[in-house]
């Protein structure tokens, strides 16, 4: 059966796509045929190595680095960013590593208009959308605006080929999370369903053959292709409970992004599989199961991801107030958000458990 819907609407952004293997000497090229000359690169701390690197790389067209990105984009980072950008008089931004880089990158574009060039070493895929998630006094917000929209993404398997297994797994569960939520999504078309469901299957194939053979630069390539595909959708629907949790617990309890994800996506999926179960049928078949939620579950094991949120460094005592925030001002979500089941997937997220409908 088709994906036809008998009403939707679609929009692509204008966002230049490239992949393969050493494609990241080619943002000199990229920046020449925009018509730039001074180029910010961004990293985080631990990635400076890297940022001098494509510093060297670029020569005379690098401006400088600055690698202080941090997880869930900090405002004050964001501000001490822009204004290094603007005193080196750059022209763009390139940003190199995974979600906390990207957001940096979109930090000071929104501040500043300036394009950006992102070369992901993660598979976050928040380069390939128009989304801004910023924290401030202990909460996460996000926005959505063309501004923030990199007009440039170089997808290089050489430069995922050294993550390490842990962060490769729970870097490509945060990735699927958007996929999947993706299906359900009230604005929904053929095309997100489409893309969604082939960047799940990019991952079911690929990331096994990741944990064999980290060095399979194929393998490497192919997780690359469903991180492009599941955060494209990301850029073209709205998101959901998984995606309000996670923006809770980690701009509000400090949790790791990536692992954050990881854990809390089998669960978001099965309180919602009540309500979007025709939606969700073909999560269950590609990953083999009889629930999506359950399918996911079993995966995320194969996969050896972290299952508890308790081990991500969550108070059992917090999961009252997790609820509390989680449900003010809730994202749209084909199930009605209500506190007490809320209450009772973190719980179950907490101990590890398998996901409850």
């Amino acid at each position: 059966m088709s994906s036809f819907q008998e009403s939707f609407a679609t929009t692509f952004p204008a966002v230049r796509v490239r992949f393969g293997a050493g494609v990241r000497h080619k943002v000199g090229e990229e920046m020449e045929a925009m018509g730039l000359h001074r180029a910010l690169i961004l990293t985080t701390p631990q990635q400076a190595d890297t940022g001098a690197e494509f510093a060297a790389l670029l020569g005379a067209r690098a401006a400088g680095v600055y690698s202080g990105a941090a997880m869930h984009t900090p405002v004050a980072i964001s501000e001490e960013a822009t204004a290094k950008a603007l005193a080196l008089g750059a022209d763009c931004v390139v940003a190199v590593g995974g979600g906390s880089t990207t957001g940096l990158g979109k930090a000071i574009a929104l501040r500043t208009d300036l394009p950006q060039i992102v070369v992901p070493t993660t598979y976050a895929g928040s380069e390939a959308t128009g989304i801004l998630g910023q924290t401030e006094g202990g909460k996460k917000t996000t926005l959505t605006s063309p501004k923030v929209q990199p007009e440039v993404i170089l997808y290089d398997a050489e430069l995922v080929r050294t993550l390490p297994v842990g962060m490769t797994v729970t870097s490509a569960l945060n990735a699927m999370a958007h996929a999947a939520e993706g299906l359900y999504a009230q604005n929904r078309s053929p095309i997100s369903t489409l893309m969604a469901l082939e960047g799940l299957r990019a991952f079911r194939d690929a990331l096994p053959r990741v944990l064999e053979n980290p060095d399979d630069l194929h393998a490497r390539g192919e997780t690359l292709y469903g991180a492009w595909l599941c955060g494209t959708v990301l850029g073209m629907v709205g998101m959901a409970l998984h995606h309000k949790l996670c923006h809770t617990l980690g701009g509000s309890f400090d949790l790791p992004h990536a692992e954050t994800h990881s854990v809390i996506l089998p669960h978001a999926i099965a309180y919602n599989e009540a309500a979007a179960a025709r939606e969700l049928a073909p999560v269950a078949g590609i990953f083999g199961g009889k629930s999506a939620g359950r399918a996911l579950h079993d995966f995320a094991i194969r996969m050896k991801a972290p299952l508890a949120l308790r081990d991500l460094g969550m108070k059992e005592a917090d999961l009252d107030r997790a609820t509390e925030i989680a449900t003010q001002n809730p994202y749209w979500n084909p199930r009605p958000v209500e506190a007490g089941a809320l209450r009772r997937l973190l719980q179950n997220a907490w101990d590890g458990a398998a996901p409850a409908a």
